[in-house]
């Protein structure tokens, strides 16, 4: 019996990385913080459990920071007709999101507006509609 508890244990550990991983939305972001970023696009990673592309943006002292904007799976992106290729690095877009609670240079990506004038849905958790439970 116990060699039985220690393996559930054991294969329980398994599933805790992935799943510390991934964040409540309403915890880190605050969607009545919405804030638009017009910004060059410095990097893209194409990853789990959510993508995330990075912009400097330009404040009206002229200081450039670096913005690092998460999106929903790659899988859900794909299905809302994104690719790894829908924008690249050096191209200009601007983003509808919601701020860090923390006030960092991180935010929920809302729509995204491509180079050719596209806006995209980015599958943010801030678009699902209110839970009733």
């Amino acid at each position: 019996m116990k060699a039985a508890i220690r393996t559930l244990v054991a294969g329980l550990g398994l599933f805790a990385p992935p799943l510390a991983a991934h964040h409540s939305f309403q915890a880190e972001f605050d969607a009545a913080k919405g804030v638009t970023l017009t910004g060059v696009v410095t990097k893209l990673e194409w990853t789990n459990p959510h993508a995330h592309f990075y912009i400097d943006v330009k404040g009206p002292d002229g200081k450039v920071e670096n913005w690092n904007l998460e999106l929903a799976s790659p899988n859900v992106l794909r299905r809302l007709g994104w690719s790894r290729e829908i924008f690249k690095v050096g191209d200009t877009v601007t983003v509808f999101c919601a701020r860090a609670k923390d006030g960092s240079n991180l935010a929920s990506a809302r729509t995204v507006t491509l180079p050719d004038g596209r806006k995209m849905s980015a599958g943010s958790m801030a678009d699902d509609p209110p839970s009733t439970n």
